[in-house]
């Protein structure tokens, strides 16, 4: 069989580059049902992008690689899109915007857009071999035990990370990479809760409140939740983007208020207080006897001098943990690292090494914040790549 463009992977990315290569578009995946990510994701009504969409919330070795792909496709192109075959939206906090209905309801409408573009799907296929004879791919396909060669003019990669691998996911596009000479900077998972030894919040599982979260450089003002595990909720989700192994994170337990002259002014009109019933007053109870207990906080406010005050105030300020880890690719919502920007052109997504070769979506080496970020990079990736296949 030849096509003129094998799409391998039926995501996000995927099926939006799909819908707009052109005619001869074959794609092939491993799964059952196309856009899994995108049915699962946002409690089921999918966090397509987000109002604040810019370069700034991504990152990578290159940090300026994204801007062409957003700038030319951005996350209004997407949202007139979706309202045009309508599908309605609406706005949760920070710009985060989710459908009203399914997100079932966003896979159907990229499906009906390929098949309006001509473009073939096949489901549960695998990819067995693949080569280049300096002018056309061929891979080797296998549906339901039989196998065929496709050959094909142009290969885009588009099967994400190895985030989330109950769903399949796997690291072939690294292996592609490595197979065509492209150079890979260390998969990892991102967006993920972090662990901690010895059950340590185990007692504090289910508490939430709202904290700065620092690591690696970045912060973040969002919601903390302690787990069975350890740390979660989109504060730590978003620094644990930024944390390398070993490193500590800082943790500000109550941003925006000042809790050494609340707890001083309180000293003069509830001296009589215990330390840790003061403290409740501005974080959550179970969360304050936490702290007085590990924090060995003994007696009433009287008994507390400024001396013994304001280093205490400073820990709650400025709590630094040391995770022992992350909860790994079985919770990350997405992967950070993967195939090298240098080796790609941030216009086309087509490698600079061997012509029709394209990579799009997590598999590169972009990753965006939490919020929708991350879906706005497969929509804009794959719209480079479908613009740079129908100028072909």
């Amino acid at each position: 069989m030849q096509v003129e463009t094998l799409i391998l992977g039926a995501g996000a990315a995927g099926m939006m580059c799909a819908a707009h290569a052109g005619p001869g578009t074959l794609v092939i995946d491993h799964a059952r049902a196309p856009g899994e990510k995108i049915r699962i994701s946002g409690g089921g009504r999918c966090n397509f992008t987000n109002l604040d969409c810019g370069p700034a919330q991504f990152h990578g070795t290159n940090p300026h690689f994204a801007k062409s792909a957003l700038a030319r496709y951005t996350h209004w192109e997407f949202i007139s899109l979706i309202s045009e075959h309508g599908l309605a939206w609406h706005e949760k906090t920070l710009g985060q915007l989710f459908l009203d209905d399914k997100a079932t309801g966003l896979v159907d409408l990229l499906r009906g857009l390929m098949a309006r573009a001509g473009a073939e799907l096949r489901l549960e296929t695998a990819l067995v071999d693949l080569c280049h004879d300096g002018t056309h791919f061929h891979a080797t396909l296998e549906t339901q035990g039989r196998r065929e060669i496709v050959t094909a003019r142009r290969l885009v990669v588009a099967t994400g990370g190895k985030s989330i691998p109950k769903m399949g996911a796997s690291g072939l596009a690294y292996d592609i990479a490595r197979q065509f000479g492209h150079a890979l900077v260390p998969p990892r998972p991102a967006l993920v809760p972090f662990t901690f030894p010895d059950g340590r919040f185990a007692s504090l599982a289910g508490v939430s409140l709202p904290v700065r979260a620092d690591a690696g450089g970045h912060g973040f003002d969002e919601a903390m939740l302690f787990t069975h595990r350890g740390l979660s909720g989109p504060a730590i989700l978003q620094i644990s983007s930024f944390w390398a192994e070993g490193q500590p994170i800082t943790i500000d337990l109550a941003p925006g208020a000042d809790l050494f002259n609340l707890l001083r002014t309180e000293r003069q009109t509830a001296g009589r207080k215990q330390i840790g019933t003061a403290l409740a007053a501005h974080l959550p109870a179970r969360l304050a006897q936490y702290l007085a207990d590990t924090l060995h906080l003994n007696g009433n406010l009287a008994d507390q001098p400024d001396s013994r005050l304001r280093p205490l105030c400073e820990t709650l300020h400025h709590w630094r943990l040391t995770p022992s880890g992350t909860e790994g690719w079985r919770t990350a919502e997405v992967t950070a690292g993967g195939v090298a920007t240098d080796g790609i052109s941030p216009q086309s997504m087509m490698s600079k090494t061997v012509p029709g070769l394209y990579f799009i979506g997590e598999c590169v080496d972009v990753t965006g914040w939490l919020g929708g970020y991350n879906f706005q990079w497969a929509w804009s990736s794959a719209m480079a790549a479908a613009r740079a296949l129908t100028a072909d």
